[in-house]
């Protein structure tokens, strides 16, 4: 009988870890392979930077300040647009990215909290997100931010300033 307990036992041990493992490929298969597509943009965190691009190339700036990790608003407009193919192909060819973040949970250095801050206080910013829009020189063109209808209206509504 102690035997039969034991090999039921060693059975359902066996079919857990066979569980746990799959739980665990599926998990890092998710992490390393299924990243978001907006993650094939280059976001520059420094605007300073993005200018130097932008007038080497021609381009305006597109500046992003988000709450990444707690503004409902930021995330609908990443999932709804940024991360869209219509806005990547328009973006890719078309505008230089900032994203200026302030998260919740998210660690960063102070130096980057007080640059982060610098700007916001510079463009005025009010809420998240507030998307702000240069010509490749710098100029402000527009501010605006979240808007319903999708990655194609959002790409029209980025060219409206343009």
């Amino acid at each position: 009988m102690k035997k039969n307990i034991n090999k039921k036992m060693n059975k359902n041990l066996k079919k857990y870890i066979g569980f746990g493992a799959i739980v665990v490929i599926a998990l890092l298969y998710f992490l390393v392979f299924n990243k978001s597509k907006e993650d094939s943009l280059k976001w520059y965190d420094n605007l300073e930077q993005a200018e130097v691009v932008a007038q080497k190339e021609g381009k305006p700036i597109l500046i992003n300040f988000t709450g990444s990790d707690w503004c409902i608003w930021c995330k609908r407009l990443r999932s709804e647009v940024f991360s869209q193919d219509a806005f990547i192909n328009y973006a890719k060819d078309n505008l230089v990215l900032v994203k200026i973040d302030f998260p919740e949970k998210i660690q960063q250095s102070e130096e980057v909290k007080f640059y982060n801050n610098q700007l916001a206080q510079k463009f005025n910013v009010q809420g998240f997100p507030t998307i702000v829009i240069l010509n490749s020189n710098g100029g402000l063109l527009g501010i605006t931010g979240y808007q319903e209808g999708g990655a194609e209206a959002y790409v029209a509504h980025i060219k409206s300033y343009l």
